[in-house]
């Protein structure tokens, strides 16, 4: 399992625009480079992020190997209702981590 930080806030405003920030730690390997044999090294890149607020997707990414490892995203979002935030990160090799945290919206 990667080490994630997620920055957000545990309570908003109703119709409040939060921001989120990510992180994933991931090496990010590219597929064009050589190791110190001169053999490639395989491709090893996240491909995909996105995130759920309660259920409904409200951010996503498409990453390609030109993206540095170690991954970072700022997005904002509308605080409607308590729930839960749901950031997802899938990769190649069946990479995938799903991460959690909870906002409560009051009026």
């Amino acid at each position: 399992m990667a080490r994630t930080l997620i920055n957000a806030p545990k309570t908003a405003k109703r119709g409040e625009v939060i921001e989120i920030r990510a992180t994933i730690g991931h090496p990010m390997e590219t597929g064009f480079r050589p190791d110190e044999n001169g053999k490639i090294l395989a491709r090893n890149i996240i491909k995909k992020f996105s995130c759920r607020y309660n259920g409904d997707l409200v951010f996503s990414a498409e990453m390609f190997s030109a993206v540095s490892a170690n991954p970072y995203l700022a997005f904002h979002t509308l605080a409607t209702e308590s729930g839960t935030l749901a950031l997802t990160w899938e990769g190649d090799n069946g990479f995938g981590q799903t991460e959690t945290i909870s906002l409560s919206v009051v009026a």
